[in-house]
């Protein structure tokens, strides 16, 4: 998945912690969820939402953004799974 190329590219280019990394981890995580792959996808976000609150800080729109996302595909997990 050319996604997935893209993390791992960056990750070499720019470094793990970079913003433009987790921009897109955080663009991948959003296109496995739109594939139907949720494991994967909150795996991601939780790693992305993570790094952006120590490289960001919580109060970062970035930030806010990955925990907004997180949050609301949690409990669509759990609606699913009931």
């Amino acid at each position: 998945m050319l996604g997935i190329q893209v993390v791992e590219t960056r990750k070499k280019v720019l470094g793990g912690e970079h913003p433009d990394t987790l921009t897109s981890m955080n663009n991948l995580a959003f296109t496995q969820k739109s594939q139907g792959n949720f494991e994967d996808a909150l795996a991601l976000m939780r790693d992305c939402l993570h790094l952006r609150q120590q490289i960001l800080g919580p109060d970062h729109p970035h930030t806010i953004s990955s925990r907004t996302a997180l949050s609301t595909w949690t409990e669509r997990a759990r609606e699913m799974t009931q």
